[in-house]
């Protein structure tokens, strides 16, 4: 199930468990989100449209972040005038993970668990750049599970002690 939902003067498909980035919400991170202005509800046996929103639609998420977009940058100039100027600006945006869809009679719900780690926190661990105690809080018990759940493997013989053993014989 998928929905067409309008914020900050723009439109999005969505579907429950999607990640999605909008202008800036007001809220606090993990907080509930609620579009009533849904536009369109459908699935693979059709769509409602809305004229213009779909009656009793509601789209349900949860705020991740609010954070600074892309630096876009700014440049102006006069030629022959020796005037240049750069500026740049970095719009506010927030990311929501949409956790429900309801409308139309047809409903949908995401049966994950919303992980409030932020884009800039994934990316310090990927280049190893985390805090010590986040990262062993966040990586422990990842790694204890894995080393549970796979079986052990025996060592390999050398190749001197094959090679050896050939000799001989």
């Amino acid at each position: 199930m998928y929905a067409v939902i309008k914020t900050g003067g723009k439109q999005y498909r969505v579907a429950a468990g999607d990640l999605l980035v909008v202008e800036k919400l007001e809220g606090d991170a993990g907080a509930a989100i609620r579009f009533e202005d849904v536009l369109l509800v459908g699935d693979e046996a059709g769509a409602v449209v809305g004229a213009p929103l779909v009656d009793g639609a509601v789209v349900e998420g949860t705020l991740i972040e609010t954070r600074k977009g892309k630096k876009v940058k700014i440049f102006k100039k006069i030629r022959r005038q020796g005037y240049r100027r750069t500026t740049g600006h970095r719009q506010p945006e927030s990311v929501i993970r949409i956790t429900a869809l309801s409308g139309a009679g047809k409903s949908a719900a995401w049966e994950g668990t919303v992980s409030l780690v932020t884009k800039a926190e994934l990316d310090a661990r990927a280049r190893g750049l985390a805090p010590k105690a986040l990262a062993e809080a966040v990586e422990a018990p990842v790694v204890a599970e894995e080393a549970a759940a796979a079986p052990k493997k025996k060592a390999a013989p050398k190749k001197k002690a094959a090679e050896a053993s050939s000799e001989e014989a």
